[in-house]
C-alpha cells in the first residue's frame, strides 16, 4: 500500500509560511525596506482569526489587507501576526494565524505565495490548485486573487485597502504585474 505518510504537502506549506513569518518578523524589526509591500490574503472565519465584528460582517469569507504606508503595532509571532491597520479612518487590531493566509505577495519584486487555491487550473500560466505555490514569475501573476480597488467607502483615509470577492457584481479578471509596478 503507498501513501504519502510522511505528509509533504503539510511540509511545505509549513516551510513556505515560515517565510511570510521572517518577513513579518524583519519588518517589525526594521520596517519596510525600499519599495517593498505586501497584498495579504486570509480567510476571515478560520480558526483563531481575530477581526472586528464590523470588518467580519463586511469579509465574511475573503479579506485581504495591504501593509504599505501606514500600519501600526505589528507583532510577528510564532503562529500569527498581529497589526492595526486604519479603515474608514477607524483603527482596527487584526489577529491572522499564518495557516489563515491564502496568498502573499510583494509586488516590488514580485513573489508570492499562493496556498490552497480552488479552481485555479493545471497549465502554464496557473499555479497548482492544491499544492503551496511560489510565484516569482510575471506569467504566474494571474494565478494571485484580483485585488480589487474598493469603492471610496472601503478605503481608509490612510491608503490601506481591503478586498472581498463576495461582492456582488465582482468578477474574476487577470491583473497584469505593470499594474503593480511604479512608473
Amino acid at each position: 500500500m503507498t501513501g504519502d505518510h510522511i505528509h509533504y504537502e503539510e511540509l511545505a506549506q509549513e516551510a513556505l509560511r515560515s517565510v511570510i513569518r521572517k518577513v513579518l518578523e524583519r519588518v517589525e524589526k526594521d520596517g519596510l525596506p525600499g519599495d517593498h509591500h505586501f497584498y495579504i490574503a486570509f480567510d476571515t472565519h478560520a480558526d483563531d482569526v481575530s477581526i472586528s465584528k464590523r470588518l467580519r460582517e463586511h469579509y465574511p469569507d475573503e479579506m485581504t489587507i495591504v501593509l504599505q504606508h501606514q500600519f501600526w503595532d505589528l507583532k510577528a509571532e510564532a503562529n500569527h501576526f498581529e497589526i492595526r491597520l486604519s479603515f474608514n479612518n477607524i483603527p482596527e487590531r487584526l489577529v491572522v494565524p499564518y495557516e489563515a493566509i491564502n496568498v502573499f505577495f510583494d509586488p516590488s519584486v514580485p513573489y508570492g505565495l499562493q496556498f490552497g487555491a480552488s479552481g485555479a487550473a493545471n497549465d502554464d500560466d496557473r499555479v497548482e490548485a492544491s499544492l503551496p505555490g511560489i510565484i516569482s514569475d510575471p506569467e504566474h501573476v494571474s494565478a494571485l486573487p484580483v485585488f480589487h480597488e474598493p469603492p471610496p467607502d472601503e478605503m481608509s483615509g490612510d491608503g490601506e485597502e481591503t478586498d472581498s470577492r463576495e461582492d456582488e457584481g465582482v468578477s474574476a479578471e487577470i491583473v497584469e504585474l505593470d499594474t503593480f509596478r511604479k512608473k
